[in-house]
């Protein structure tokens, strides 16, 4: 049985974007499972009482229930370089524990701190971040990610960013790319277009 992973921001002792995270789960559990109940994940998720108010990393591993739940110290590290690494037959759709496939894929990034995943010409995710490219007016979030991140729902449901199909040849029409997820904010990580390699 596959097993799914929810990694969820806690700061301030606050469990953050709670909603988008049950919901994904939700349907991740009736699409692969076939499940009829409904997980509230903050009723498994127990705050140390000595967890101060910095940033916590939530991991959360479920098939059909939930297995585990660990919290630990979150550490930010630092996305300044991309590389393009193409692949036509990568599949995530749910967000799976095992991520060998994108891995595999991670040991291409050369000198890169990241890459950007193209799959049919087409601009889809970092390794671990959706992507959102400004043109100097909005802020673009592919259409087809290889992952509906939390946090992309959350700011397209905001109307901070919006969908659209972009070519990895249309990169040019871009000046910079916005890599999140839901333990980096929007517009902490922001890579100017060109420096793509």
């Amino acid at each position: 049985m596959c097993r799914l992973i929810e990694t969820i921001k806690i700061q301030q002792r606050q469990i953050c974007n709670i909603h988008y995270h049950n919901r994904r789960l939700n349907y991740s559990r009736t699409q692969l499972f076939s499940s009829s109940d409904e997980i509230d994940l903050e009723k498994h998720i127990v705050l140390p009482e000595n967890l101060s108010d910095d940033i916590y990393r939530c991991r959360v591993i479920s098939s059909d229930k939930i297995e585990s739940v660990e919290i630990s110290q979150y550490i930010f590290k630092p996305v300044k370089s991309l590389k393009l690494v193409c692949c036509n037959n990568l599949e995530y759709e749910h967000k799976y524990a095992d991520r060998s496939s994108i891995e595999n894929l991670f040991k291409k990034r050369a000198d890169c701190d990241d890459i950007l995943i193209i799959k049919n010409g087409i601009i889809t995710d970092t390794s671990i971040c959706n992507v959102a490219f400004f043109d100097g007016i909005n802020w673009y979030t592919p259409k087809n990610p290889i992952l509906k991140g939390t946090k992309r729902q959350k700011l397209i449901d905001e109307g901070k960013i919006y969908e659209k199909q972009i070519m990895a040849n249309d990169l040019n029409k871009y000046l910079k790319v916005c890599a999140f997820n839901a333990m980096i904010e929007f517009g902490e990580v922001e890579i100017p277009a060109f420096e793509i390699k």
